[in-house]
């Protein structure tokens, strides 16, 4: 059977802001979250979608999901995070 989000037609761009953010650090360089597991928003979100975190007006990370499962998708900003790494978020 095929899966169902690999024949999306379109992606989409998820904006959360970073307060709301219910994430988890997979990979840090220099002290910023690069690769984090969040909490996805709603149902529609599916694999190649790109999120947006910002920060007030200020774009604080930007890359495309790359993995879902249970509820918690994984994307990647390896150049341009700067979402600070929390102990409590790590994963």
């Amino acid at each position: 059977m095929a899966d169902p989000q690999r024949q999306r037609g379109q992606c989409q761009t998820i904006c959360v802001e970073l307060s709301e953010l219910d994430f988890q650090t997979l990979q840090e360089t220099e002290g910023r979250s690069t690769v984090i597991r969040f909490r996805v928003p709603d149902q529609s979100v599916g694999c190649g979608d790109v999120l947006v975190v910002l920060d007030g007006s200020e774009i604080s990370f930007h890359g495309m999901i790359s993995n879902m499962e249970d509820g918690w998708a994984v994307a990647s900003d390896v150049r341009g995070s700067s979402i600070p790494i929390s102990e409590s978020t790590r994963f």
